[in-house]
């Protein structure tokens, strides 16, 4: 046996007066809420500034490792390594520039400058490790 309290707090006394009613007609013409999951400017843009700070980093280490190894007549696997950070870093610069908020322009440029930094050192020891050493 339920108690009376019990009644209450679930709405049984609404229903009693009348007062859920009004609602019961209009369930069919309600469309469903959907909740929107697509990505907006402001979830992408970090996720690629991290990514453009990693592959140019991860260009330069790549590089770096071949100061630590004999000179060899084939590439090896930082030299793909390279390679494909370059390449993977085009995209990620483009959908950064594309989701960037130039309201805070400093906040921008400071990773795209960072990353730059990153490959003009990463190019520079390159040059270096293939033509002097």
């Amino acid at each position: 046996m339920k108690s009376a309290a019990w009644g209450r707090s679930q709405g049984v006394a609404g229903w009693r007066a009348g007062q859920n009613l009004r609602g019961i007609g209009k369930i069919g013409n309600q469309k469903p809420k959907r909740k929107n999951h697509a990505l907006n400017g402001q979830q992408v843009n970090p996720v690629s500034r991290k990514v453009l700070i990693i592959l140019s980093l991860t260009a330069l280490l790549a590089v770096l490792s071949g100061y630590a190894q004999p000179v060899q007549t084939d590439e090896r696997t930082a030299a793909h390594i390279f390679q494909l950070s370059i390449v993977a870093l085009v995209p990620t610069i483009l959908l950064f520039l594309a989701t960037a908020d130039w309201r805070q322009p400093t906040r921008s440029w400071r990773p795209l400058a960072f990353a730059a930094a990153a490959l003009m050192l990463a190019f520079g020891a390159l040059y270096y490790l293939e033509h002097y050493r």
